[in-house]
């Protein structure tokens, strides 16, 4: 799975695609969610557009959106600290 909960925050998996022609969610891959932006992987571009691309999906700032692992990398981890919208199909933690 792609995402997992950690209280109320959510730590997700990406394979990020950059120098696309819009900024979107792509597509479930099991392990990971594939998502497209439009911004070059040159000096943290792309990290800083992933965050703000997520910030604004998921209703919260993007100081919100944190780095795990992945940063020089397609493949990241990030923590979104109490999203408050979901732009792609999440459980909802268990209680």
């Amino acid at each position: 799975m792609w995402y997992r909960w950690c209280g109320d925050d959510l730590e997700v998996t990406l394979r990020v695609q950059p120098r696309a022609t819009q900024d979107a969610f792509v597509e479930d891959q099991g392990d990971s969610y594939r998502v497209r932006l439009q911004a070059p992987p040159v000096d943290g571009k792309a990290n800083e557009a992933l965050r703000r691309f997520l910030g604004r999906a998921f209703g919260v700032p993007q100081s919100q959106v944190a780095f795990l692992s992945g940063e020089q990398s397609r493949r990241k981890r990030l923590v979104i600290r109490s999203p408050r919208r979901f732009p792609v199909p999440i459980a909802p933690p268990a209680a």
